[in-house]
């Protein structure tokens, strides 16, 4: 019975320990440069159902050349909000964010999942704009797991 006991103990710590993030700790710092922006609905957004689609070139800070690219789909889900997913290909594995927001300006995103380096990754994804034409923004994310 003790072992018994013992043995689902241990099955049930692997398993805790498997299901957490593989990523470690780590902040990243990169910018974007758009480059595409599609919103399906004459009215620019901000009617339910809209889909707005966002392409974009990913840069090292300080480096010309891209080191990635990103695509993020959002819908409309009332006049303000829209549900968004955004994926990060960068060298090493991509990186997932997905949730709601309301402007581009300034928002903060939970970091859902990825791939390669970033398999299984968590946390939190910070984007502030940082110009508009054309649009670039500053991206941080810092990855808890």
């Amino acid at each position: 019975m003790i072992r018994t006991l013992v043995g689902f103990a241990a099955g049930v710590l692997v398993a805790a320990t498997a299901a957490g993030g593989a990523t470690g700790p780590a902040q990243i710092k990169i910018t974007d440069l758009e480059t595409s922006h599609r919103v399906a609905h004459p009215a620019r957004g901000g009617v339910p159902g809209t889909v707005e689609t966002v392409g974009q070139r990913l840069f090292k800070p300080g480096v010309g050349k891209p080191i990635g690219r990103s695509s993020i789909v959002c819908t409309w889900v009332d006049d303000r909000d829209r549900s968004c997913l955004a994926t990060y290909v960068l060298p090493r594995g991509s990186i997932v964010a997905a949730g709601t927001l309301r402007t581009r300006l300034l928002y903060e995103l939970p970091v859902v999942g990825g791939t390669g380096l970033y398999d299984n990754a968590r946390g939190t994804l910070t984007v502030t704009a940082s110009h508009f034409r054309p649009r670039r923004e500053v991206l941080v994310f810092r990855l808890v797991g």
